[in-house]
């Protein structure tokens, strides 16, 4: 993506859109190790089922150029994502701009203790299809916000095991 017109897409995909989904998790562990382990892009698949994330440009940070695949069977959904702020320990934000997956994210630790860290994370997504999305979101918003919520519980006992970063 480079060019103006790439800056455009990508100030337009940087937009809320209006399906927002949030989850959230408490870990048991310091605010550092639970932001080091959501940095770990590539690790992700081992938290985010049926997904593979790789660093496609940069080092994970600021600036850097993410790609997550999810695959169910012959279907696949890529994911491209730039990361545009990193606030270590608190926050990773990012851009969707892919064809279908489009709008900001955000990743936030708070840190509650020495030992427990609260992780929200936030997306608000273009929907696809015109109307037709418009109407379709209030029946896939459930099923996202239960993919997000087992995906961050997934995380939270990797991380409280030792087994990420």
């Amino acid at each position: 993506m480079t060019g103006p017109e790439s800056a455009d897409a990508l100030r337009e995909a940087a937009q809320p859109g209006a399906g927002e989904v949030t989850a959230t998790v408490i870990v048991n562990a310091p605010a550092s190790r639970v932001f080091a382990a959501l940095l770990a892009w590539e690790r992700q698949s081992d938290w985010i089922p049926l997904t593979r994330v790789r660093v496609v440009e940069g080092d994970g940070r600021e600036g850097s150029r993410i790609e997550a695949v999810t695959a169910l069977g012959r279907a696949t959904l890529r994911d491209e994502m730039l990361v545009v702020r990193v606030d270590e320990p608190y926050e990773i934000g990012v851009v969707h701009h892919g064809q279908v997956l489009r709008g900001p994210g955000v990743l936030r630790c708070t840190e509650l203790g020495q030992a427990r860290t609260q992780v929200v994370w936030h997306e608000w997504f273009h929907l696809p299809g015109g109307a037709a999305g418009r109407i379709a979101w209030p029946v896939l918003w459930p099923g996202s916000k239960l993919g997000l919520t087992q995906a961050l519980k997934r995380f939270a006992r990797l991380v409280e095991q030792g087994r990420l970063p």
